[in-house]
């Protein structure tokens, strides 16, 4: 009696199991929870999963979804590879930009925090040059290093890159996440900040699936 009820408790548990599973696999939707670009773009790591995410220091949704999404990027395997794009919808916003890039090229992208810390808790807003070389000497950065990199050639091409790959994503929000060039959620997309990560667990696993195309 025993025995057979251990067989019967195995045999629902295995129902159930099957079910979640079905469940699971249902939960994302094409045009629901993600989109297929209509045209996918080329990834720049071969054999791995690329995410990027398309965010801008003054968006206060990326800010709010910075902590979930640095802890997913944590948890990764070593065959996904992830990377941040700043956008720029307005001129005015291309300082942002170009202080993103001035700091990942002077290897200080630790910083990008402390960015967003200062835009959204200090009431200012680092769009003016005098405003962004005030803020990074206050970080430790030497001034004059600090301006020669953020007029650099290096840092000008990567603002003109950036703003012309939003553009063939077809960005048209922040945050976006875009997985191997052609799967694009985000919370307002998936309906919430914790929807759109496991959104985003379904797709890298898919890529996987689909032997990384």
């Amino acid at each position: 009696m025993i025995s057979f009820n251990r067989r019967l408790i195995t045999f629902l548990a295995l129902i159930s199991l099957s079910g979640i599973a079905v469940a699971q696999a249902q939960k994302y939707e094409e045009g629901l929870d993600y989109r297929v670009l209509p045209v996918a773009q080329p990834v720049e790591a071969k054999g791995k999963v690329e995410v990027i995410e398309f965010f801008w220091y003054g968006c206060p949704h990326c800010y709010d979804f910075d902590p979930d999404l640095m802890s997913w990027v944590k948890r990764q395997p070593k065959d996904v590879v992830f990377r941040r794009v700043p956008v720029a919808f307005r001129d005015d916003f291309l300082p942002h930009s170009q202080l993103f890039y001035t700091l990942q090229v002077m290897g200080k992208s630790n910083l990008d925090i402390k960015v967003m810390d200062t835009i959204h808790h200090s009431n200012n807003h680092l769009l003016t040059e005098s405003e962004i070389a005030d803020w990074a000497v206050a970080q430790g950065l030497d001034r004059n290093t600090f301006l020669t990199t953020y007029h650099s050639f290096a840092v000008v091409s990567k603002v003109r890159a950036a703003k012309q790959l939003a553009e063939a994503y077809r960005i048209d929000g922040v945050p976006t996440v875009v997985i191997q060039g052609k799967y694009v959620t985000s919370p307002s997309i998936a309906g919430t900040k914790a929807k759109a990560l496991m959104v985003m667990d379904y797709l890298v696993e898919k890529v996987r699936k689909d032997k990384y195309k």
